[in-house]
């Protein structure tokens, strides 16, 4: 089964003053955190800490992972083969990324896939950076016109590059579905 995730794309390494604010957001947001290694969490977020109101009847603690990754702060081979596919990706968003995070539910309901895009609007408001969402062919025209939205390549495959401004807005969408 796949599951909510989102990447944060990066054109230099997080200073260690952004992944200091970047824990305490995360604490803010949690009623459980673990720090794995520095710049990897494991966290159950609370939804209503993102302003999610409707949980779909569930509880609004999330289980959520947040991993950033690249040389000098771990995960290099994740972040190596997670671009490897990947199309040259300066000409889109200005730059070549050398770090990214992660932003990973270990659920898949209507609720994890808005406490995704809404925490990783949020850890863009700390550190910065660029969204790469994947898209199914028929979420195109549903992001087209958003604010927000950096670019929209749909080779090899359907995606959407933005700011956490284009995420929220996105996640406000009816129906909002992340596809993996």
């Amino acid at each position: 089964m796949s599951r909510p995730v989102l990447v944060i794309e990066l054109a230099e390494p997080v200073p260690p003053i952004s992944i200091q604010r970047l824990r305490e957001l995360l604490v803010r947001c949690s009623s459980h955190f673990e720090e794995k290694r520095v710049g990897e969490y494991d966290l159950n977020i609370h939804a209503e800490s993102l302003g999610i109101a409707d949980t779909g009847g569930i509880d609004g603690r999330r289980p959520v992972m947040v991993s950033l990754m690249g040389p000098g702060i771990g995960g290099e081979s994740i972040f190596e083969a997670e671009h490897a596919d990947e199309i040259d990706q300066e000409p889109l968003i200005g730059f070549t990324p050398t770090h990214a995070v992660d932003v990973i539910a270990f659920c898949n309901r209507p609720v994890d896939h808005v406490v995704t895009a809404l925490l990783t609007a949020a850890v863009m408001d700390v550190i910065g950076g660029v969204a790469n969402a994947e898209l199914l062919e028929e979420q195109v025209p549903i992001i087209t016109g958003l604010p927000g939205i950096v670019a929209t390549p749909t080779e090899p495959w359907p995606a959407a590059y933005g700011s956490a401004e284009f995420l929220g807005a996105w996640a406000r969408q009816p129906d909002f579905r992340l596809l993996k």
